[in-house]
Protein backbone atom coordinates (compact mmCIF):
# COMPACT_ATOMS: atom_id res chain seq x y z
CA UNK A 1 0.00 0.00 0.00
CA UNK A 2 2.53 2.32 0.84
CA UNK A 3 4.51 1.65 -2.34
CA UNK A 4 1.30 2.50 -3.75
CA UNK A 5 1.03 5.77 -2.79
CA UNK A 6 4.30 7.14 -2.73
CA UNK A 7 4.51 5.37 -6.68
CA UNK A 8 0.85 7.83 -6.53
CA UNK A 9 2.80 10.97 -5.11
CA UNK A 10 5.88 11.02 -7.83
CA UNK A 11 3.39 10.47 -10.75
CA UNK A 12 1.73 13.21 -9.46
CA UNK A 13 4.76 15.71 -8.93
CA UNK A 14 5.89 14.97 -12.78
CA UNK A 15 2.39 15.48 -13.69
CA UNK A 16 2.46 19.03 -11.95
CA UNK A 17 6.19 19.60 -13.53
CA UNK A 18 4.56 18.51 -17.33
CA UNK A 19 1.82 21.28 -15.79
CA UNK A 20 4.62 23.88 -14.78
CA UNK A 21 6.21 23.78 -18.82
CA UNK A 22 2.71 23.69 -20.44
CA UNK A 23 1.92 26.56 -19.03
CA UNK A 24 4.93 28.69 -19.29
CA UNK A 25 4.63 27.65 -22.85
CA UNK A 26 1.21 29.25 -22.34
CA UNK A 27 -0.55 25.77 -23.46
CA UNK A 28 -3.33 26.25 -20.89
CA UNK A 29 -5.30 23.61 -21.76
CA UNK A 30 -2.49 21.00 -21.41
CA UNK A 31 -1.33 22.37 -18.28
CA UNK A 32 -5.04 22.26 -16.94
CA UNK A 33 -4.92 18.72 -17.74
CA UNK A 34 -1.93 17.64 -16.15
CA UNK A 35 -2.71 19.66 -12.95
CA UNK A 36 -5.71 17.80 -13.23
CA UNK A 37 -4.72 14.49 -13.02
CA UNK A 38 -2.25 15.62 -10.77
CA UNK A 39 -4.87 15.55 -8.25
CA UNK A 40 -6.59 13.10 -9.50
CA UNK A 41 -3.76 11.12 -8.17
CA UNK A 42 -3.16 13.37 -4.87
CA UNK A 43 -5.92 15.68 -4.27
CA UNK A 44 -4.49 16.73 -0.89
CA UNK A 45 -1.47 18.67 -2.35
CA UNK A 46 -2.71 22.08 -1.80
CA UNK A 47 -0.38 23.51 -4.78
CA UNK A 48 -2.24 21.29 -7.31
CA UNK A 49 -4.88 23.39 -6.80
CA UNK A 50 -3.61 27.06 -7.36
CA UNK A 51 -1.57 25.77 -10.23
CA UNK A 52 -4.92 25.04 -11.96
CA UNK A 53 -6.10 28.01 -10.36
CA UNK A 54 -3.53 30.20 -12.36
CA UNK A 55 -4.31 28.38 -15.71
CA UNK A 56 -8.31 29.30 -14.99
CA UNK A 57 -7.13 33.06 -13.96
CA UNK A 58 -5.34 33.50 -17.33
CA UNK A 59 -8.45 32.24 -19.34
CA UNK A 60 -10.87 34.60 -17.37
CA UNK A 61 -12.41 31.53 -15.91
CA UNK A 62 -13.13 33.07 -12.44
CA UNK A 63 -15.57 30.68 -11.41
CA UNK A 64 -13.17 27.39 -11.68
CA UNK A 65 -10.65 30.07 -9.65
CA UNK A 66 -12.53 30.46 -6.69
CA UNK A 67 -13.67 26.80 -7.07
CA UNK A 68 -9.55 25.38 -6.98
CA UNK A 69 -8.83 28.44 -4.17
CA UNK A 70 -11.87 27.67 -2.25
CA UNK A 71 -10.03 24.00 -2.23
CA UNK A 72 -6.54 24.94 -1.58
CA UNK A 73 -7.30 27.53 1.29
CA UNK A 74 -9.28 24.39 2.87
CA UNK A 75 -5.99 22.02 2.69
CA UNK A 76 -3.49 24.71 3.49
CA UNK A 77 -5.20 27.65 5.72
CA UNK A 78 -1.91 29.87 5.00
CA UNK A 79 -2.08 29.15 1.65
CA UNK A 80 -0.66 32.49 -0.22
CA UNK A 81 -1.44 32.55 -3.87
CA UNK A 82 -4.40 30.25 -2.56
CA UNK A 83 -5.95 33.09 -0.78
CA UNK A 84 -4.68 35.76 -3.11
CA UNK A 85 -6.64 34.43 -6.30
CA UNK A 86 -9.87 33.84 -4.06
CA UNK A 87 -9.76 37.24 -3.55
CA UNK A 88 -9.39 38.40 -7.00
CA UNK A 89 -12.17 36.07 -8.27
CA UNK A 90 -14.75 37.51 -5.57
CA UNK A 91 -13.42 40.83 -6.24
CA UNK A 92 -14.24 40.33 -10.23
CA UNK A 93 -17.69 39.40 -9.53
CA UNK A 94 -17.96 42.18 -6.66
CA UNK A 95 -18.55 40.78 -3.30
CA UNK A 96 -15.63 43.28 -2.25
CA UNK A 97 -16.03 42.20 1.32
CA UNK A 98 -15.16 38.83 1.36
CA UNK A 99 -13.05 39.43 -1.73
CA UNK A 100 -10.44 42.32 0.09
CA UNK A 101 -10.50 39.89 3.15
CA UNK A 102 -9.20 37.22 1.49
CA UNK A 103 -6.50 39.78 -0.52
CA UNK A 104 -6.02 40.67 3.25
CA UNK A 105 -5.34 36.96 4.40
CA UNK A 106 -2.98 36.56 1.79
CA UNK A 107 -0.95 39.77 2.36
CA UNK A 108 -0.05 38.53 5.90
CA UNK A 109 0.63 35.40 5.09
CA UNK A 110 3.10 36.32 2.35
CA UNK A 111 4.51 39.29 4.83
CA UNK A 112 5.21 36.27 7.27
CA UNK A 113 6.85 34.01 5.04
CA UNK A 114 8.60 36.60 2.51
CA UNK A 115 8.27 40.16 3.06
CA UNK A 116 10.39 41.99 0.41
CA UNK A 117 8.92 39.86 -2.32
CA UNK A 118 7.24 40.68 -5.64
CA UNK A 119 4.35 38.74 -4.98
CA UNK A 120 3.36 41.03 -1.63
CA UNK A 121 3.90 43.74 -3.79
CA UNK A 122 1.37 42.75 -6.54
CA UNK A 123 -0.82 41.43 -3.36
CA UNK A 124 -0.87 44.73 -1.68
CA UNK A 125 -1.49 46.49 -5.02
CA UNK A 126 -4.76 44.32 -5.77
CA UNK A 127 -6.21 44.99 -1.92
CA UNK A 128 -5.57 48.93 -2.23
CA UNK A 129 -6.84 49.11 -5.75
CA UNK A 130 -10.40 46.95 -4.29
CA UNK A 131 -9.87 49.10 -1.38
CA UNK A 132 -10.26 52.20 -3.60
CA UNK A 133 -12.85 50.89 -5.85
CA UNK A 134 -14.99 49.89 -2.14
CA UNK A 135 -14.45 53.47 -0.93
CA UNK A 136 -15.41 54.80 -4.62
CA UNK A 137 -18.09 53.07 -4.58
CA UNK A 138 -19.94 54.18 -1.12
CA UNK A 139 -18.06 57.95 -1.48
CA UNK A 140 -20.99 58.05 -4.61
CA UNK A 141 -23.62 56.96 -2.80
CA UNK A 142 -22.76 58.67 0.24
CA UNK A 143 -22.50 61.94 -1.98
CA UNK A 144 -25.53 61.30 -3.95
CA UNK A 145 -27.31 61.21 -0.40
CA UNK A 146 -25.83 64.37 0.61
CA UNK A 147 -26.94 66.11 -2.28
CA UNK A 148 -30.70 64.93 -1.85
CA UNK A 149 -30.72 65.86 1.67
CA UNK A 150 -29.35 69.73 1.02
CA UNK A 151 -32.22 70.03 -2.00
CA UNK A 152 -34.45 69.14 0.30
CA UNK A 153 -33.63 71.06 3.98
CA UNK A 154 -32.65 74.15 1.36
CA UNK A 155 -36.47 73.28 0.27
CA UNK A 156 -37.79 73.56 3.60
CA UNK A 157 -36.02 76.59 4.48
CA UNK A 158 -37.17 78.74 1.61
CA UNK A 159 -40.83 77.75 2.05
CA UNK A 160 -40.86 77.58 5.80
CA UNK A 161 -39.16 81.24 5.22
CA UNK A 162 -41.26 84.62 6.80
CA UNK A 163 -40.30 88.15 5.97
CA UNK A 164 -38.72 89.17 8.90
CA UNK A 165 -37.17 86.21 9.99
CA UNK A 166 -33.58 85.96 9.65
CA UNK A 167 -32.25 86.29 6.10
CA UNK A 168 -32.85 83.14 4.57
CA UNK A 169 -29.63 83.69 2.32
CA UNK A 170 -27.85 83.26 5.84
CA UNK A 171 -29.35 79.95 6.45
CA UNK A 172 -29.14 78.92 3.37
CA UNK A 173 -24.84 79.61 3.34
CA UNK A 174 -24.99 77.87 6.82
CA UNK A 175 -27.10 75.16 5.67
CA UNK A 176 -24.21 74.61 2.64
CA UNK A 177 -20.86 74.83 5.32
CA UNK A 178 -22.26 71.72 7.43
CA UNK A 179 -22.96 69.97 3.98
CA UNK A 180 -19.27 70.66 3.04
CA UNK A 181 -18.25 69.72 6.29
CA UNK A 182 -19.92 66.21 6.20
CA UNK A 183 -18.46 65.85 2.62
CA UNK A 184 -14.64 66.32 3.76
CA UNK A 185 -14.00 62.92 4.91
CA UNK A 186 -14.21 62.09 0.82
CA UNK A 187 -12.33 64.92 -0.25
CA UNK A 188 -8.68 63.66 -1.23
CA UNK A 189 -5.96 66.05 0.72
CA UNK A 190 -2.62 65.26 1.35
CA UNK A 191 -1.24 62.16 3.75
CA UNK A 192 0.37 63.40 6.84
CA UNK A 193 4.32 63.33 6.66
CA UNK A 194 4.29 60.74 9.44
CA UNK A 195 2.23 57.93 7.94
CA UNK A 196 5.04 58.10 5.04
CA UNK A 197 8.13 56.36 4.43
CA UNK A 198 10.94 58.64 3.97
CA UNK A 199 12.44 56.42 1.52
CA UNK A 200 9.49 55.85 -0.43
CA UNK A 201 7.28 58.90 0.07
CA UNK A 202 4.45 56.40 -0.05
CA UNK A 203 1.87 56.09 2.76
CA UNK A 204 2.86 52.87 5.24
CA UNK A 205 2.26 49.42 4.46
CA UNK A 206 4.12 47.73 7.03
CA UNK A 207 6.17 50.23 8.86
CA UNK A 208 9.12 48.79 10.69
CA UNK A 209 11.14 50.95 13.48
CA UNK A 210 15.08 51.36 13.85
CA UNK A 211 17.39 51.47 16.90
CA UNK A 212 17.56 55.12 15.88
CA UNK A 213 13.84 55.88 15.79
CA UNK A 214 13.12 56.21 12.44
CA UNK A 215 10.47 54.23 11.21
CA UNK A 216 10.51 52.48 7.26
CA UNK A 217 8.73 50.96 4.56
CA UNK A 218 9.54 47.10 5.63
CA UNK A 219 10.24 45.80 1.96
CA UNK A 220 12.10 48.71 1.16
CA UNK A 221 14.77 48.67 4.21
CA UNK A 222 15.05 44.91 3.64
CA UNK A 223 15.91 45.64 0.25
CA UNK A 224 18.72 48.79 0.93
CA UNK A 225 19.98 45.82 3.57
CA UNK A 226 20.39 43.89 1.46
CA UNK A 227 21.79 45.57 -1.85
CA UNK A 228 23.12 48.65 -0.92
CA UNK A 229 24.81 48.02 2.53
CA UNK A 230 23.82 46.80 6.90
CA UNK A 231 23.31 50.63 7.77
CA UNK A 232 20.48 52.83 8.27
CA UNK A 233 19.85 55.17 4.51
CA UNK A 234 19.24 58.21 6.92
CA UNK A 235 21.30 58.08 10.01
CA UNK A 236 24.51 55.62 8.56
CA UNK A 237 24.22 54.19 11.73
CA UNK A 238 25.15 50.25 11.08
CA UNK A 239 21.89 48.20 10.99
CA UNK A 240 20.84 44.48 10.36
CA UNK A 241 17.34 42.73 10.00
CA UNK A 242 17.02 41.52 13.58
CA UNK A 243 16.99 44.97 14.46
CA UNK A 244 13.88 46.15 13.30
CA UNK A 245 10.76 46.35 15.01
CA UNK A 246 7.50 46.39 13.62
CA UNK A 247 5.78 50.07 14.37
CA UNK A 248 2.41 49.09 15.58
CA UNK A 249 1.55 52.69 16.77
CA UNK A 250 2.27 53.49 13.03
CA UNK A 251 0.55 50.78 11.35
CA UNK A 252 -2.75 51.37 13.73
CA UNK A 253 -2.53 55.32 12.70
CA UNK A 254 -2.39 54.03 8.70
CA UNK A 255 -5.26 51.43 9.50
CA UNK A 256 -7.68 54.36 10.92
CA UNK A 257 -6.39 56.91 8.56
CA UNK A 258 -7.43 54.87 5.66
CA UNK A 259 -10.43 53.52 7.48
CA UNK A 260 -11.83 57.23 7.50
CA UNK A 261 -10.15 58.60 3.83
CA UNK A 262 -10.48 55.52 1.35
CA UNK A 263 -9.40 57.65 -1.39
CA UNK A 264 -5.92 57.15 -0.27
CA UNK A 265 -5.38 54.07 -1.27
CA UNK A 266 -5.74 55.13 -5.05
CA UNK A 267 -2.36 53.89 -6.52
CA UNK A 268 -0.36 56.33 -8.58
Amino acid sequence: MAKGVCSAAVQAEQLKQDGNLYFKKNRLGAAIDAYTEAITLCPDVPVYWTNRALCHRKRNDWTRVEEDCRKAVQLDHKSVKGHYMLGLALIERENYSEGIKSLERALDHGRGAHPNSYMVEEIWQELAKAKYQEWERHSTKRNWDLHKLQESCEMALKEHHVDGDVDVNEQLEALKLVFEKAAEADVPTEVPDYLCCKITLDIFRDPVITPSGLTYERAVILDHLEKVGKFDPITRESLVQSQLVPNMAIKEAVGAFLEKHGWAYKMD
